[in-house]
């Protein structure tokens, strides 16, 4: 896998404004935010797409959830309501190949998906 925006900011290389990181996950401010709360969340370990995960990716994942419901409460949007976006490929509108999830809320988002 080549190396991501998302690895450098995890290693900290680049400037972002980070809001949470452990050993296992990073979370920070998206620079195009679709919604007022707009985080991305990535495992420090670099996986490119969600199909590349394996079994040893469990608790990255799993922690990604909970950091993500943390955030939530901190940014004020758990009551409200707040989305969890995984893309995985070309189709889905992947954009960054290092698996990470986006928390977006702090207005109505609509529907999840338009009509064809």
């Amino acid at each position: 896998m080549t190396d991501t925006i998302f690895a450098q900011i995890i290693r900290r290389e680049i400037p972002a404004d980070i809001v949470y990181q452990d050993e296992l996950v990073t979370a920070f401010h998206d620079v195009q935010p679709q919604a007022p709360t707009h985080i991305i969340i990535a495992p420090n370990k670099p996986v490119a797409t969600i199909a590349d995960v394996t079994d040893a990716d469990e608790p990255a994942l799993g922690r990604m959830i909970r950091v993500a419901a943390r955030l939530a409460e901190e940014a004020s949007v758990d009551e409200a309501g707040y989305r969890l976006i995984l893309n995985c490929r070309a189709h889905a509108g992947q954009e960054v190949f290092h698996v990470h999830m986006h928390l977006v809320g702090g207005r109505p988002l609509g529907r999840m998906l338009s009509d064809p």
